[in-house]
C-alpha cells in the first residue's frame, strides 16, 4: 500500500520533485493547510515572506531571470490571488518562467460567492501559458509537474495553479509524476535544414547585414552561439532592452541598444542595412517605431522559438524556427568567414555624434546637480561592470539600461513589455536569491519605489543584499519628460511630494546615505558596495533631466531627437 498523505503535503513533495528550493509568498485562510505542511519542510523549501502578494510574483520573476530556473510564488485566494495579476501579465509578455499557486475555496463552495472566492482561472487564462484549478488531491502531482514543464519549456512563461481547499486537506495515496510531453503542445519547433541553408545564403550574399539581439538569446542559453555567428561573419549587432547582457557591452560588434531611447547608430542603420537578422525578439513597437517605414529596404530573417511571433508585427522574408542555440549554430557552420569592416565603420560617425551631443554631457558634467546617467555609470564601473542591473520603470530604467555596462549574461532584470512601476524592489530581492554570488544593483525613482516600498520589510527580515540606488528628482520623471516634450510643459500631477527616505530606511534598519554634491559620489558608491547586506543610496538628481536620444511616438525609428527644444 502506498503512503497516504494530505494534498498539502503532496504539494510540498511535488515541488521538491521539480527541484524547487525557494518560495516567495504570503499566507491566508484558503492556503493555510499548505502553509501548515510547509512548516515541516522549512529546511528543504526556503519560504520568503514578502509584504504584499505583488512582491511575491515580482520576486519570483527576479529569481527566474537571473537563475534561469522557474520562479515560484504562493498566495491565498481572493485578493491574494488578484494581487498577483500584474506580475503574471508582466511575466507573460517578458517570457519569464514562473508558477503561481493560489489558494481557493473548497469545490462545494465554488460559484457561491463564498468569502474570498474569485474566478482565478477565468482571470488568468489570457495572461498565462496555462491556468488550472486543482479540485482533487489525486491530481496534484500531475498538475504541478505539468505546470513546471509548461513554464520552463519552449518560450517560457507563467503558469497558475488554483488550489481548492478540499484538495489541500484530502488524504490519499501519493505517487510522484513526471510530465515531459503534452499532446498538441510543441514547445520547440523542429529546425528545418532548408531554412538554415537559406539563412546562410542570405547572410553570405549580404553586403550590410545587421543583427537584432533579443532576450531569446539569453532564454535559449545561446550567448556563445550568437558570438560565434557575429565574429565569423563580422556582423554588427544591436540589443533590445531585455537582450542587453546577451552580448558583452565592450564587444567590438556591439553597437548598442535598440529602440525609442536606444543608441543613434543602431536605430539609423536599421533603416539602412540590406539584411536584418532578428534573433529571439518580437519587434516590439518601442523598438520598431513607425512600422510603415521600418526596415523597408532590407530583407529580414527572424530566428524564434515561437511561431506566433513570425509576421505578427513585421513581415519577414525567412523564418528560422527552433531554439536559437541550435539554429544559430547550424547557420554559423554554413556562413562564410568574411569581413564587413566598411559597414561596421559606418556606425562610427553616429556614435561620435551621439557622444558629443548626449553621452558626454550625461556622463561628464562639470557643474550643476547630479545627473542620472553619471550615477548609473559610476555604480557600474565601481562594480567592475559585473553586477546584475535591476530597474524599476521610468527614467531610472532608461538611464540604467543606457549607461550600465555588462560583461556577464543574465544581468538585466527590468519590466520590458508591461512597464510595471513597483517592479524593481521586489524583483531585486528575488535576484539576490537567484544569484547570491553576484552584486545586485537596483535603480529606482521616487515614484516607483513608493509603489512597493513595503518590501523594505522583506529586505530587513532577510537581510537581502540589495544595493538600492534611488534617483530622486521629485517627479514622475518619464511622464514629466513627455509632458515637457509633447504637452507644452503642462506638468499635470507629475511633481512628487516625497517623504524622508533616510528616516524610512533607518526604520527598516537599512544603512542609508544621501548624496547631493558630485564630489561625494565616488566615495558614497564605494561605501555602498563595500557594506555587507542591503544599502540605500539616495542621489538628489537634476529635476528636469531628460533621457535622450528619443524617437518620438509614431515617428520613424531613425528619426531620433538628440535634444529637447525648450
Amino acid at each position: 500500500m502506498k503512503e497516504q498523505i494530505s494534498g498539502a503535503e503532496a504539494l510540498m513533495r511535488s515541488l521538491l520533485h521539480e527541484g524547487v528550493d525557494i518560495l516567495f509568498g504570503y499566507p491566508g485562510g484558503a492556503i493555510m493547510p499548505v502553509y501548515d505542511a510547509l512548516y515541516d519542510y522549512r529546511k528543504e523549501l526556503n519560504h520568503i515572506l514578502v509584504r504584499h502578494e505583488q512582491g511575491a510574483v515580482h520576486a519570483a520573476q527576479g529569481y527566474a531571470r537571473v537563475s534561469g530556473k522557474v520562479g515560484c510564488a504562493i498566495v491565498t485566494s481572493g485578493p491574494g490571488a488578484t494581487n498577483t495579476i500584474t506580475g503574471i501579465a508582466d511575466a507573460m509578455i517578458d517570457s519569464t518562467p514562473m508558477v503561481v499557486i493560489c489558494g481557493q475555496v473548497g469545490t462545494a463552495m465554488l460559484g457561491t460567492d463564498a468569502f474570498q472566492e474569485v474566478d482565478v482561472v477565468g482571470i488568468t487564462q489570457p495572461i498565462s501559458k496555462w491556468s488550472y484549478q486543482i479540485r482533487r488531491a489525486e491530481d496534484i502531482a500531475w498538475a504541478v509537474s505539468r505546470a513546471f514543464y509548461i513554464a520552463r519549456s519552449g518560450r517560457p512563461g507563467p503558469v497558475v495553479l488554483d488550489f481548492a481547499k478540499n484538495a489541500q486537506t484530502e488524504i490519499f495515496e501519493y505517487e510522484s509524476k513526471k510530465v515531459d510531453f503534452i499532446r498538441s503542445y510543441e514547445p520547440v519547433p523542429k529546425m528545418e535544414q532548408t531554412a538554415v541553408e537559406k539563412a546562410a545564403k542570405m547572410i553570405n550574399d549580404s553586403v550590410t547585414p545587421f543583427v537584432l539581439v533579443g532576450q531569446g538569446v539569453e532564454l535559449g542559453d545561446a550567448r556563445e552561439e550568437l558570438r560565434a555567428l557575429l565574429e565569423k561573419a563580422q556582423i554588427p549587432a544591436g540589443c533590445t532592452m531585455l537582450g542587453l547582457s546577451a552580448l558583452p557591452s565592450d564587444h567590438p560588434l556591439n553597437m548598442g541598444m535598440l529602440g525609442m531611447h536606444g543608441n543613434l547608430g543602431p536605430n539609423v542603420m536599421t533603416n539602412q542595412c540590406d539584411l536584418l537578422i532578428a534573433v529571439g525578439m518580437r519587434f516590439d513597437d518601442r523598438v520598431t517605431g513607425n512600422l510603415k517605414t521600418y526596415a523597408k529596404q532590407a530583407k529580414i530573417i527572424h530566428f524564434d522559438i515561437d511561431p506566433s511571433e513570425i509576421n505578427k508585427n513585421v513581415k519577414v522574408d525567412l523564418a528560422v524556427l527552433g531554439n536559437c542555440k541550435e539554429t544559430l549554430a547550424a547557420v554559423t557552420e554554413l556562413v562564410d568567414k568574411t569581413t564587413h569592416q566598411h559597414w561596421i565603420d559606418s556606425f562610427k560617425p553616429y556614435e561620435e555624434k551621439e557622444f558629443n551631443k548626449v553621452i558626454n554631457k550625461a556622463l561628464n558634467p562639470t557643474e550643476g546637480p547630479l545627473l542620472m546617467g553619471e550615477v548609473v555609470r559610476k555604480v557600474s564601473e565601481a562594480a567592475n561592470n559585473e553586477a546584475v542591473l535591476v530597474t524599476d520603470v521610468g527614467q531610472n530604467q532608461l538611464f540604467g539600461c543606457r549607461y550600465f555596462k555588462f560583461s556577464k549574461g543574465r544581468s538585466v532584470v527590468t519590466s520590458g513589455g508591461c512597464g510595471t512601476m513597483g517592479f524593481g524592489l521586489p524583483a531585486a530581492i528575488g535576484a539576490t536569491f537567484g544569484a547570491p554570488e553576484r552584486t545586485v544593483c537596483m535603480f529606482c525613482g521616487d515614484g516607483g519605489l513608493q509603489m512597493t516600498i513595503q518590501e523594505l520589510g522583506t529586505i530587513m527580515e532577510q537581510q537581502a543584499p540589495v544595493k538600492i540606488i534611488l534617483l530622486n528628482n521629485n517627479y514622475l520623471g518619464n511622464v514629466r519628460q513627455w509632458q515637457a516634450m509633447f504637452f507644452n510643459h503642462r506638468y499635470s500631477f507629475t511633481p512628487m511630494t516625497n517623504p524622508d527616505y533616510e528616516l524610512i530606511a533607518k526604520a527598516y534598519g537599512i544603512p542609508v546615505q544621501t548624496v547631493v554634491n558630485r564630489e561625494e559620489l565616488d566615495e558614497a558608491v564605494r561605501k555602498m558596495l563595500a557594506t555587507p547586506g542591503p544599502y540605500l543610496l539616495q542621489c538628489a538628481v537634476l529635476e528636469e533631466d531628460n533621457v535622450l536620444p528619443m524617437t518620438p511616438p509614431g515617428a520613424n525609428v531613425d528619426e531620433m531627437l538628440l535634444e529637447v527644444n525648450s
